[in-house]
This record gives C-alpha cells, structure tokens and sequence, in this order.
C-alpha cells in the first residue's frame, strides 16, 4: 500500500487524477468499426466479431433462441440461479419505489387562463451491454436491464461478446430482456446505435464496458442517448482510529481486484489504523492482477472529508466512530455506504439500489443509474383566450424585439 500525505499536493493531484485511459487511441479504432457498421450493417457486425472474438456469427445465430434461455438455467448452480433471483428481487424493489418518487404528471397555473406542467413517459428501446470477459458480470445485467422494465420500456435488448456465459443468459430471463445479441465491442455498440439488416436500433445504450465501448459509446451519442461513460472502478473508505482494519483491507483489496486500473483509497489521519491496516493486506492473498492500493495520510478527520468531497469516488464507505453524521458531510460520491458492515460488495449484488455509478470524479456532476434515465419528460401547455391576452402584449413585445414577425403576428391574429 502506498502511503501519500494529504500536504504532498503533487502526489495528491495524480490520485485525483486516477491516471490516463488512453482515449485517444481507442476513439480512432471506434470511429473505424462505427463507420464500417453504419455502412456495411450486418456484414461489419459479423466480420468484426470474427476478428476479435473467434465466434463465426451469422444471422441464424446472432440472436439468442428462447430454447438457449430455457437450456441456460441446466447449467448454472442452482445456488447461484436462487442468489440471482433474491438480487433481482431487492434490485426491482429499490427502482419501483424510486419510480413512485418520480412525479409524472403535474401542472401549474402560471396566471390565470395559462398552465404549465409536465408529463414523464418511458423511452421506446433501450440496449444495455453487458461485457465478456474478465468483466462478464450477470448482476450487470440485472442493474441495467431492472430499471428499464420498472420504467416501462417496450423494448429491452442486451448485446454481449460470444460465447454467452450461462449465468448472464439466466439473469437476462430474470430480468425480462426481450432480445439478446451475441455482439460486443465497438461493433455491438455500433449496432444498437445505428440498426442493422438484422438488429433494430435503440433509444438509448447503457452499461459498463473496456475503452473501446467506452469510447464508442462517446461516439455515437447524438444518434442516441448514453449513460456516463464509465472508467475503472474506485472505492474511497475514510476511517479513524475505531475503524476495523481488516474490514477495510478486505474492502480495498476487493475493489482492486475488479480491474488492473482500479483505485483502492484510504483517507484517514490515524497513523495506527494505517499500519494496521498495511499489515492485514500483507496477510490476505489475491487472485488476480490488482489495481493500485493508496492511503492519503491527513492531519484530521475534516480533512479526510475534504478530501472525499474533491475525490468524489464511485464508491465511498465511511467506516468512521460517526458514520451516519460524517455521510452527511459528503456531497460527491456515486454511492455511499455507511458504518462497518455496509461493504460495497453488498451494493454490487443484493441491495438493490443501482452498482452502475459515476466514475473518475463525475459524481461531482453526475448520478447512479436509475429509473429516471429511462423516462424523458414533455413540457404540457394549456391558455384559454384570456390567458394568452394576459400574456400577449409580452409575448408580442419580446417578439418584434427580437425580429421575429411571424411569431407576433401568431398571437395578434387570436386577439384581434
């Protein structure tokens, strides 16, 4: 575990800054594959992913069969089929009362004879991609998939890298996709976006993926709405001197273990907790190539909260004495778990609420995946004759202000 000081700004400004992804070059091989989709459809689909995943993929087999969904279930633990169904479960009961939050339709009368409102309704489609891999996770497909249904959309595809894993096929039947394609990468994304001979394009694309989706997510934004691009995955746990150090070395070493350009942070200002906590990484062993694993030492709890709120983590855990009034201090984190026992690998699976979050210090801006970015609101307008004759002298003024007759003219000729 590498040890900052929170004084040491220059070494405190490459933590914030979580290192680079290297875009550049990964926005030059998505325009290429984006390009080949939108011209050739189909054929580039196909091609592509025989280039890059050894699958021969054709129109008979793009789409998964309801006999391969059913098959699925044979080979998956039946262990690992009831955890999927218990996650789903908390997953659907977090985003419905969420939706019950949201006011849908409201109005208001601005003046006398005009009212104002606004009406929420679901997007027509939504493609979520769930990665292969490493990554190739079926509690992906239960966060993205999940709100979508509760919001109402019609039509729910997934679009994964061949060969499908069984378990994510389940967790696509527990989650009532309507369409699964064997497709991932840049092309998939592509695909979705762009419609092909075989694949009917989306509304909008969410869902974690490598650079390159990443980045060709980024590019086709505009033809269609995206989530948040998402980076490596983070967790920040600010502790103090009552702090478990083996839950926290547990805590950080599992969010390192996600990905090679994973971010473990500690923040806290005891020097013993520190060591405490160094040595029980020292102890635990792990499977997989690690992300980075870093303390920042500070001077205090404040502090530590400062830093937190200028790190603005995917992850946050506050493992404090006062957990509950020290979360509340905290104004920028995807999602924050609070006291020793709420780990983050409890918000990945089973609480239900959403493990799609803001990464890189976008929580400064940016949200969770919810409901809510599945649903677009219109604005609803309603003026009686004498409504538009309260505001007409305005609208007229404003109008011929701004050299736009016709637009006068609409409101003199009601009122004349």
């Amino acid at each position: 575990m590498k040890v900052i000081d929170y004084s040491d700004r220059k070494e405190l400004d490459k933590t914030l800054a979580r290192g680079s992804l290297g875009y550049g070059e990964a926005i030059d091989a998505a325009r290429k594959i984006l390009s080949d989709v939108k011209r050739d459809g189909d054929s580039a689909v196909f091609e592509y992913t025989r280039k890059f995943d050894g699958f021969d993929l054709s129109e008979k087999n793009l789409k998964v069969a309801s006999s391969e969904l059913k098959n699925a279930y044979n080979k998956v633990d039946a262990k690992v089929v009831k955890a999927l169904k218990h996650a789903a479960k908390n997953v659907k009961s977090f985003h419905q009362m969420q939706y019950r939050q949201i006011d849908c339709e409201w109005e208001y009368m601005t003046e006398k004879g005009v009212t104002v409102g606004e009406k929420a309704s679901p997007i027509d489609s939504a493609g979520c991609y769930v990665p292969g891999g490493r990554a190739s996770y079926p509690s992906t497909v239960l966060m993205t998939c999940i709100p979508a249904k509760v919001a109402g959309v019609q039509r729910i595809v997934v679009a994964t890298p061949p060969p499908t894993r069984p378990a994510v096929l389940v967790a696509c039947d527990i989650a009532g996709v309507d369409e699964i394609l064997r497709i991932g990468g840049a092309q998939a994304i592509g695909a979705l976006a762009y419609g092909t001979q075989s694949v009917r394009k989306v509304s909008k694309i969410v869902g974690p993926g490598n650079k390159y989706v990443t980045a060709a997510k980024m590019l086709v934004y505009g033809a269609v709405d995206i989530d948040l691009p998402a980076g490596p995955s983070e967790v920040l746990i600010l502790a103090d001197e009552s702090s478990n150090p083996k839950f926290i070395a547990a805590d950080l070493l599992a969010q390192a273990e996600h990905d090679p350009d994973a971010q473990s942070v500690l923040a806290s200002s005891s020097g013993e907790l520190i060591r405490d906590v160094s040595i029980e990484l020292s102890k635990m062993k792990a499977e997989r190539k690690l992300g980075e694993i870093v303390c920042v030492k500070t001077s205090s709890l404040k502090e530590s909260i400062n830093f937190a709120n200028e790190y603005a983590p995917e992850h946050l855990e506050v493992a404090t004495k006062n957990a509950e009034k020290d979360a509340r201090k905290i104004r920028n984190a995807g999602a924050i778990f609070v006291g020793a026992y709420s780990c983050v690998a409890a918000g990945d699976y089973a609480t239900g609420a959403n493990h799609v979050l803001p990464t890189g210090g976008t929580a400064k801006f940016a949200s969770q995946l919810s409901v809510r970015d599945f649903l677009k609101t219109s604005s609803v307008q309603k003026l009686t004759k004498e409504g538009l004759e309260r505001i007409g002298e305005t609208i007229m003024t404003l109008a011929e202000n701004e050299g736009l007759h016709a637009h006068k003219n609409s409101v003199k000729t009601r009122l004349a």
